[in-house]
């Protein structure tokens, strides 16, 4: 066995880095400078003395970032932390991505024995340039593990935001935060139907009213507009009254500051020490009750919003037990479609009965009806996104017998190669003369090249990884080929990579063929 090289990791640009925590401290000297002589905040030096001072703070952190390794272990030191962990208690290196607002940024995942992780410091990849390089130390680090240790897996296992080694952290805070809001708003569904019922019942005010009954009947009084504004975009529209009687200012809608003008004598409606309505000669406005159908559809809506990543949850719970933590979690879109069927009965009935909505045989029909089609979905959608190990594929049949008909099946080699030179195809063309990729589904053989098949090998069937790009759906799997020496992946759904596969072999020959099969 060759020797591997020990490995000393320090931040690139450290020249830069250094120069720039030079910076912070100089920003930090003179917001000290100004504060003392009382200049304080805002004072524009002080402002930039501090934010030069946060500059120099994040540059002093990724300029102290140093990662070695050796026939020791891994040792890594921040200005904050410093960790020694030996090739022993080292289960995994795997590529670690997050996801910024343009960019993908990989950084060193160290699984331990114990089940925890640690993410390196350095090595860091901001953009594709300089994805090679992470690439190549990365490699001289697992070098290392093997060298020196274990490892768990025999290719480098790639962790993103749809494969089951990532945490489910944001899908639970999301679904709790969905469910309180849920749950308050269901709190005030009788609240706001009592207070529409009372508007709804409530009387004009007479002589012998009591002053203290007088809040629950409508009184009127009579204004002048003085002016009305229409905000534009999200501003607040509003209708000025002279004098400043019965009061300064109301707030209404658009339409309603539209509505009325300079001069115009309106009568407004008063119930519950607000303003209703306002009356005039040509045109009425009235304030929008939010009412308990209104509020019900709001909770109904968080219950099921809450449901999505509920249903993250379960999959990566339940695909937890099958799948390795760089493998592809199913979908959760079957659920998504689940939940808006479910929303498509469920809102209306929650709108139109909001307080009792088995008040009444027809409504007890609806959601009887309406549950029972529920279920016929989301029983669909657990069927859908159930994981599906390669010996899991149905026989499709025999169907690209050498006379059958043109099939253009959906699939992807995701290698560069002759035949598919950039990854330009994306289908594979069976019947009707030798398998080909095309850049179409067809009609017709346009742009296709043909699969060298005397070259190509099956060597083994499995599912999706992180390590095969977001291009890949999550339900497809991927066959490994060997072009004569060079591995090659050729991805499609399960039941046309079997057909797909299957006519690789047919077209090789017998002998080829059972040397082919995985």
């Amino acid at each position: 066995m060759t020797d591997t090289p020990d490995l000393t990791l320090n931040p690139r640009n450290r020249r830069a880095l250094w120069c720039s925590v030079a910076l912070g401290a100089a920003g930090t000297a003179l917001a000290a400078v100004r504060v003392a002589y009382g200049a304080g905040f805002p004072d524009p030096a002080a402002a930039v003395g501090l934010l030069l001072t946060v500059l120099g703070l994040v540059c002093l952190y990724a300029a102290s970032a140093r990662v070695s390794a050796d026939a020791r272990g891994l040792r890594s030191r921040t200005l904050l932390r410093r960790r020694d962990m030996p090739w022993s208690d080292v289960a995994d290196l795997r590529t670690y991505v997050q996801y910024g607002r343009n960019q993908e940024i990989h950084r060193v995942s160290v699984l331990l024995r114990d089940g925890r992780t640690r993410r390196l410091p350095l090595p860091i990849s901001a953009s594709s340039g300089d994805r090679a390089p992470f690439d190549a130390t990365l490699d001289a680090l697992r070098a290392l593990h093997r060298r020196h240790g274990s490892p768990e897996s025999s290719h480098a296992p790639v962790l993103t935001y749809r494969t089951a080694g990532r945490g489910s952290a944001v899908s639970w805070i999301l679904c709790v935060l969905l469910l309180a809001g849920a749950g308050l708003a269901a709190w005030f569904v009788p609240v706001a139907t009592s207070e529409e019922r009372a508007w709804a019942a409530s009387v004009p005010c007479t002589a012998g009213t009591p002053s203290s009954e007088r809040g629950e009947c409508r009184s009127s009084t009579s204004a002048v507009i003085a002016e009305s504004e229409v905000g534009e975009g999200k501003r607040n529209s509003w209708l000025l009254f002279a004098d400043g009687r019965p009061l300064e200012r109301l707030g209404v809608s658009k339409e309603g500051a539209r509505g009325f003008h300079p001069g115009d004598r309106v009568e407004l409606t008063l119930w519950r020490g607000q303003v209703r309505e306002v009356t005039g000669e040509h045109h009425e406005w009235r304030e929008h009750f939010t009412g308990g159908g209104d509020v019900a559809v709001i909770a109904a809506g968080c219950a099921l919003a809450a449901g999505y990543p509920g249903a993250r949850i379960l999959l990566r719970g339940r695909g937890g037990r099958r799948l390795s933590d760089d493998e592809v979690v199913p979908s959760a879109l079957p659920f998504a479609a689940a939940l808006a069927g479910t929303a498509v009965w469920l809102l209306p009935l929650c709108y139109l009965h909001p307080t009792d909505p088995l008040g009444s045989p027809v409504t007890l029909v609806w959601a009887a009806s309406g549950t029972a089609a529920s279920l016929g979905m989301f029983a669909w959608a657990w069927h859908t996104t159930r994981v599906r190990t390669p010996g899991d594929a149905a026989d499709p049949g025999d169907e690209t017998s050498p006379g059958a008909a043109e099939r253009f099946l959906a699939a992807r080699f995701l290698d560069h190669t002759d035949y598919n030179p950039n990854g330009f195809g994306t289908h594979v063309v069976l019947g009707g003369g030798p398998p080909a990729v095309t850049p179409h589904p067809g009609p017709g053989r346009f742009a296709a090249r043909r699969i060298p098949v005397e070259r190509l090998t099956v060597t083994h069937v499995r599912r999706v990884r992180g390590s095969d790009g977001d291009a890949v759906r999550r339900d497809w799997h991927v066959a490994e080929l060997d072009d004569a020496g060079t591995p090659v992946r050729l991805a499609a759904a399960p039941d046309d990579l079997t057909r797909i596969i299957r006519e690789l072999e047919r077209s090789r020959g017998p002998q080829d063929a059972e040397r082919a099969r995985p």
